[in-house]
């Protein structure tokens, strides 16, 4: 005999709207609670799917069963269950709809699926060569023409889809691959959104992992490249011209204003340990101090409070010790 969670999961798949209408809210309610999604987890196999093709449907019953599939796809193993039963082609499909209401949902499910290495592969669709790479295209390019600062932002949460699909070796080749111009598109995003910008620092500094193969695709977009590294680390000061100078036009004209400082010491560490990963190689420094980098990095140090931030000034710092008596001066000045 059916026991009254497998009689409700049986209603979602009811031919009367009432009747799932109803049973999408109370399942969607009961994945706000660990008691809950463990209960529904013992019945994966059935639930996952009928929610799954409620996506589809009008709002009132897809924004529910989305909502639930965010919440069960918290647990890693019931979203490596989604990732095996396509859930991540379901969402893209559903995404690219037109009048799609769900959009923020399903960017949010695809963030959670991609936390595991099959949610990338299969989003990164490495198993079909003709194909590879067409979502994560997609997506970019959503999120590179979406920005809507102060109003909704249904693509933001593609700032962490992209974090996510650089922590792996074939995601950062995919954004740096220079005939589809992925990262160039995402170093170019401008938003005052905190969450896109997290999300275009931490790709960068996952793609500048890839900087001792791929300093030259890195470099290609250095006109992009080293203001989104460069100004959340520049500190508050109005810079003099007798270092904007030394700098190209799109960091000098930044600097040699009054401008809205980074709060968020998240961002300036990822940007600092992006740039610690470029100079790392002998063309990446030349690159740092083409663009008069290093002056940056001692006035940015100077403003610097947080212990994680000024640490990794300290650590870029050290690598141009050899070079410049840079070094020298960060450590005096945090005696």
């Amino acid at each position: 005999m059916a026991t009254e969670l497998e009689e409700l999961i049986g209603f979602l798949s009811s031919p009367s709207p009432p009747v799932k209408k109803i049973a999408v809210d109370i399942v969607r309610d009961y994945t706000g609670s660990e008691d809950g999604l463990e209960s529904l987890g013992k019945y994966s196999n059935v639930v996952l799917p009928s929610l799954s093709r409620l996506l589809g449907e009008k709002k009132v019953v897809s924004e529910p069963a989305a909502q639930a599939l965010v919440n069960l796809s918290q647990k890693p193993e019931l979203a490596g269950k989604m990732v095996e039963m396509h859930m991540v082609r379901t969402s893209m499909e559903t995404l690219y709809k037109q009048d799609c209401e769900i959009i923020s949902l399903l960017i949010m499910l695809l963030v959670n699926l991609t936390q595991l290495d099959a949610g990338i592969d299969s989003l990164l669709q490495s198993a079909d060569e003709k194909m590879h790479g067409l979502y994560v295209m997609k997506l970019v390019r959503s999120f590179c023409s979406s920005s809507c600062d102060g109003k909704v932002d249904p693509f933001e949460h593609v700032a962490s889809v992209l974090v996510n699909i650089s922590k792996k070796e074939h995601g950062r080749k995919l954004l740096l691959d220079q005939k589809r111009c992925l990262l160039k598109q995402i170093v170019r995003n401008d938003s005052k959104s905190l969450l896109r910008k997290r999300g275009v620092a931490g790709t960068i500094r996952n793609c500048c992992f890839e900087a001792e193969n791929q300093l030259q695709n890195l470099l290609l977009i250095s006109e992009f490249l080293w203001p989104a590294l460069l100004l959340p680390v520049a500190g508050n000061k109005v810079y003099s011209e007798e270092d904007t100078q030394k700098m190209p036009l799109e960091l000098a004209s930044a600097l040699s204003i009054e401008r809205e400082p980074v709060t968020d010491p998240e961002i300036r560490v990822q940007a600092l340990e992006a740039i610690y990963l470029l100079i790392l190689q002998e063309a990446g420094r030349r690159a740092f101090w083409s663009v008069n980098g290093p002056r940056i990095l001692q006035v940015g140090y100077a403003d610097e409070d947080d212990p994680k931030a000024m640490e990794a000034y300290e650590r870029a710092g050290s690598l141009l010790i050899q070079e410049s008596g840079l070094d020298e001066e960060l450590t005096e000045t945090s005696s």
